[in-house]
């Protein structure tokens, strides 16, 4: 609905990521695979509540429960750790915060683990916001606000940046921007703390198996060092800022009747290509923020998925490590597809992680093959009371390529198959609007040389399924399910060696009367997040209710 847009468009300005906790903070994707990197317990375990049965209120009141999730806590090893302040500020508009990073004394340079945490407290009226945290040039966080409530919240971020190592070997300049606006009206000012605790090696705790670089783009090139056998991009891409790409999974062509236009119609894929050549495809997440789909108080305790959690998108590049070996700088291009020509709203930063071959200074190698089907991209109009808009789109790519190392020959063989289906209905003035939407993203990461082939197969489905209805009486209700989803498995020779299976699901029903003042609004919903994490290393299984701002279930069940 219109509504929607408008409250967007000065709820987020910027960019974010990380990962959300108040009493269990979420561990960041690992490298090369979404297996468990979480402090777990072990399946079986009998059913446990944290809490004593609450009553909740009538409805919401000037209070309620600080943010959290349902997600795994950072595992932390048990040695000796270092703690640097990277951070310390008070974001009021869009002033950054600049400062300079040294490495800790004392837990040596090579650290079995890096824990970032965000402390952050927020009081009276404002929207969510969206921020980033550079070091050294390098973008190594993003993270989204919650809208807080008149008495004040608390909240915590903690995200693994063990991947960033090489970055945190050297002085840095640090930047950090959470844009906000203050004023009469919006009077929360954020105030935020941001921490690095290094964990030194012990005997338990080898040091982390880490990238040998952290390379960034200079005015859109990238130079590797000309011994690089692995090379992995990843991209913070979200549409946000305000404005329709903010919801791009609602952009309708230019023949339907309704406030988002796009062309294209929805179908977003983020596409990276070096020197002009389609490298890799990818299905952007479908974020939804903490005043996302007209109704805040959806989120005000419970946020959904990766909404605290910007996790970058990862392409493996090794397929063109043998052109990029030859120590010249090559054009390096991030470009959304559908986004309407000349429109803002898309950010998509990158840093490339490089792996290089210890015993060689030169690899030489070759991209051997980069075949793209045709993108499929067909959005059907149908009039009607309501109207409805018929999306289905996808694309497959395959790259190959190999290099020359001290070990042999390995070729690396890169295939992703993108699919996206979705059907929009809204009615006469958008009261009623709603979207049931899937994505699926598969990719198959095949690595072939000395010894048996090695795979890494990782199949992702993320849902969408809601509607918001304005009633006569101006009672706004919004019904939404979000879902998160992954497969991975690890092949070597044919076995199975590692796996992992995610599903973090989030549930909402809230009402609210809209345009009345804060006090008079008469709110009443409930949440739930089921964050289920289960694999080859353990298993985490957390349940999390609330009613009307109270958390009300808290469950664990392995």
């Amino acid at each position: 609905m219109r509504r929607r847009i408008v409250m967007s468009m000065l709820a987020g300005v910027l960019l974010a990521a990380s990962t959300c906790l108040a009493t269990g903070p979420v561990s960041a994707a690992p490298l090369p695979s979404a297996a468990l990197h979480a402090t777990v317990t072990a399946p079986g375990a009998p059913v446990t509540s944290s809490h004593a049965p609450v009553t909740a209120p009538a409805e919401f009141g000037t209070d309620w429960h600080d943010p959290l999730t349902a997600a795994p806590a950072v595992s932390r090893p048990a040695t000796k750790s270092c703690e640097v302040t990277l951070a310390e500020a008070q974001f009021s508009d869009f002033t950054p915060y600049r400062g300079t990073y040294a490495p800790p004394g004392g837990c040596g340079d090579h650290w079995s683990k890096v824990v970032l945490r965000l402390d952050g407290k927020v009081k009276g009226r404002q929207y969510d916001r969206l921020g980033y945290l550079h070091v050294g040039g390098v973008e190594i966080f993003r993270t989204s606000t919650p809208e807080p409530s008149p008495d004040g919240i608390e909240w915590s971020v903690e995200k693994d940046v063990t991947r960033y190592s090489d970055t945190f070997r050297r002085r840095g300049d640090v930047e950090m921007l959470i844009g906000n606006v203050v004023d009469d009206t919006y009077t929360g000012v954020l105030d935020v703390k941001v921490t690095l605790t290094f964990y030194a090696q012990g005997r338990a705790a080898r040091p982390a198996a880490t990238p040998d670089r952290v390379l960034t783009l200079q005015n859109g090139t990238l130079t590797t060092p000309r011994n690089s056998e692995r090379i992995v991009a990843e991209v913070y891409a979200t549409g946000s800022g305000g404005g329709c790409e903010e919801f791009w999974y609602l952009t309708v062509p230019d023949a339907a009747p309704y406030s988002c236009k796009a062309a294209g119609g929805p179908y977003r894929e983020v596409q990276i290509k070096v020197d002009g050549r389609l490298a890799g495809i990818a299905e952007p997440f479908p974020n939804v923020w903490t005043g996302g789909w007209s109704n805040p108080f959806l989120w005000y305790v419970i946020p959904g998925p990766r909404a605290f959690d910007v996790k970058p998108i990862e392409y493996d590049l090794s397929p063109f490590a043998g052109l990029l070996d030859d120590g010249r700088p090559h054009h390096v291009d991030v470009s959304v597809v559908g986004v309407p020509e000349g429109q803002s709203g898309w950010s998509a930063p990158v840093n490339v992680l490089v792996w290089q071959d210890a015993r060689r200074a030169h690899v030489s190698g070759a991209l051997t093959e980069v075949r793209a089907d045709t993108l499929a991209n067909t959005s059907s109009y149908t009039p009607g009371s309501p109207e409805r808009l018929d999306t289905v789109g996808g694309h497959r790519l395959t790259v190959s390529g190999y290099v020359d190392t001290s070990h042999g020959r390995v070729t690396t063989t890169v295939r992703r198959v993108l699919a996206n289906t979705s059907v929009h209905r809204w009615t006469d003035g958008e009261d009623t609007d709603g979207l049931k939407a899937t994505w699926s993203d598969d990719q198959t990461v095949t690595v072939d040389g000395r010894g048996p082939a090695r795979a890494t197969r990782t199949h992702r489905t993320y849902t969408m399924d809601g509607t918001t209805t304005l009633g006569p009486d101006a009672r706004l209700r919004t019904v939404l399910r979000l879902g998160d989803r992954a497969a991975v498995d690890e092949v070597r020779g044919g076995r199975r060696t590692a796996w992992s299976r995610l599903d973090d699901t989030y549930d909402g029903d809230a009402t609210y009367t809209s345009d009345a003042p804060r006090d008079q609004r008469h709110a009443v919903g409930t949440t739930r997040e089921r964050y289920s994490l289960r694999g080859s290393d353990g298993c985490h299984d957390r349940v999390l209710g609330t009613e009307q701002g109270v958390l009300t279930v808290d469950h664990r069940y392995c």
